[in-house]
């Protein structure tokens, strides 16, 4: 069972940028590929970004490469995401994810564990 919890959301004008980060605890909490995803506001859940438990492998979304940055710091049991160059359209509810793998993959669905979720609002 792994237990996660993010923080750092809140209210950025366009072009800002903001730090999100999940604290993960729980039996082997490094052995997992984590992820971010976000839900804006009256659409389905999408997949932004993932690590793998190494942090030598990630995946973005093409809506967000280049502008936002996933690493791990597995000492600390701690996910970031670095979002740069903000947009309105990146104004949703930030969710961190985790799914067990030691192979060092990487993947957007198939996630067991769920955090709660952080709000991320960009104002035009």
């Amino acid at each position: 069972q792994v237990q996660l919890v993010e923080s750092g959301g809140g209210l950025v004008q366009a072009g800002g940028s903001l730090r999100l980060s999940c604290a993960a605890s729980g039996r082997s909490s490094s052995a997992y590929t984590m992820g971010w995803f976000r839900q804006p506001p009256g659409k389905e859940r999408e997949f932004v970004t993932a690590i793998s438990w190494d942090g030598d492998r990630t995946l973005y979304a093409d809506s967000v490469k280049g502008r936002f940055t996933i690493s791990r710091d597995n000492a600390k049991n701690t996910m970031y995401l670095e979002m740069n160059s903000l947009k309105p359209e990146d104004t949703a509810v930030y969710f961190c994810a985790a799914r067990f793998d030691r192979d060092g993959r990487v993947f957007e669905s198939g996630y067991d564990y769920w955090g709660q979720g952080t709000q991320v609002t960009v104002s035009s």
